[in-house]
């Protein structure tokens, strides 16, 4: 699913925070929004998932022009389509590992519903292997997020948005973040990924400086 920002800018209580935004982020890679604090990366990251209206120009969604969509299409491309891993990540904590990952539970139990095989594989991956049954709550900081990236995983969403994946990791866990994005990427998925790390940078396949002159093209990050 290709997305696309075409002059996008935003003001935020009379201030620029993005000016003439054109960046195009495809299938199968890994595009990087990166700048300085305050550049705009979040802010960009939040209009190409529809989370935030640009003040002016648009964002296209595999060539579907996304400027007069209502709330109720918005929110079935979140569910059909996008998995988001935000530094808030939305972690249930009084809930199981488990449910977090599927969110899908019983209607008149807890009992955790969804493809177990599915959710186990996906906490592997993220490096949560055999914590299925505790309470979200027990985990760490890195863990919660390592936690909701095994959700989008599970999820296999065609766009993965986040912000900022590696802030709180260790380096053997950023690089578990990190391959597992490029894993994500490498399956078909786009990914969209705001950082000021160069680690998750070299990795990426596509780096868009926020808040550069706005003729600046995305460029292949070399090899």
């Amino acid at each position: 699913m290709e997305l696309t920002a075409e002059g996008v800018r935003v003001v935020i209580d009379g201030v620029p925070v993005l000016d003439g935004v054109d960046v195009t982020c495809a299938p199968g890679r890994v595009t990087v929004l990166v700048g300085p604090s305050g550049s705009g990366k979040t802010t960009l990251l939040n209009c190409l998932g529809l989370l935030q209206t640009p003040t002016a120009g648009r964002v296209v969604v595999d060539g579907r022009d996304t400027t007069t969509w209502r709330s109720g299409r918005r929110r079935r491309f979140w569910r059909d389509h996008a998995a988001f891993v935000l530094q808030d990540t939305g972690i249930m904590d009084e809930e199981s590992v488990a449910l977090n990952v599927t969110m899908r539970a019983g209607v008149l139990t807890n009992r955790v519903r969804g493809n177990r095989s599915r959710m186990l594989d996906a906490l592997d991956r993220a490096g949560l292997v055999g914590r299925q049954d505790e309470r979200a709550a027990h985990l760490s900081g890195g863990e919660k997020h390592r936690l909701a990236i095994a959700r989008a995983v599970y999820k296999d969403a065609r766009v993965l948005y986040v912000d900022e994946p590696t802030a709180s990791l260790d380096d053997a866990n950023r690089r578990t973040v990190i391959d597992l994005l490029v894993e994500r990427a490498r399956a078909g998925c786009t990914v969209v990924v705001a950082t000021h790390d160069d680690d998750v940078m070299t990795a990426a396949d596509v780096r868009y400086e926020v808040g550069a002159h706005r003729d600046a093209a995305s460029r292949a990050v070399p090899a």
